[in-house]
């Protein structure tokens, strides 16, 4: 194994799904640019997770960008994070939240967002966005330049991959 991998155990090795909510399946791998300041950003459209009250799917697109300071998330493991979700029974607003709150423990990144786009049921989708960062000035004005930019178009400023 690369030691510029860090301790990654998952990529490469065949895939055990997990069908419950599991955070142990997140890995990360050191940045190699931590002198840089940069974007990376998933798009997940095949996000699954169930109604806590009726058990009924919902579906969703998540959205998740952040700028890394020492860490990086490894991408196979983020997939097996989200596929544990497959039978979770948590609200939307809850599960984009703790999406959020699992990463930054991971990741201990500058900035982190996450939105959730999910299909509609009942005539009505919710579309929760969260954000969680470092305390330094410079973040946190682009922490509240990010918000606001989001309750103008969501889906435009995020998708624009940064």
């Amino acid at each position: 194994m690369r030691e510029d991998f860090g301790n990654v155990k998952s990529l490469g090795k065949k895939t055990g799904y997990v069908f419950e909510y599991k955070p142990e399946v997140l890995e990360k791998f050191p940045n190699k640019f931590p002198q840089n300041i940069y974007w990376v950003s998933f798009n997940c459209p095949e996000f699954t997770t169930l109604c806590p009250i009726t058990g009924q799917p919902d579906f969703a697109t998540i959205y998740i960008q952040y700028i890394p300071d020492k860490w990086l998330v490894e991408s196979k493991s983020l997939k097996l994070y989200l596929f544990s979700y497959r039978n979770a029974r948590d609200f939307h607003e809850d599960t984009v939240n703790r999406i959020a709150e699992d990463l930054f423990n991971l990741l201990e990144p500058y900035y982190i967002e996450v939105y959730g786009e999910f299909n509609p049921r009942g005539g009505i989708s919710i579309d929760p966005f969260v954000q969680k960062f470092k305390r330094l000035d410079w973040v946190k004005e682009l922490a509240k330049e990010r918000f606001k930019l989001h309750r103008i178009n969501p889906p435009r400023i995020l998708r624009n991959r940064g």
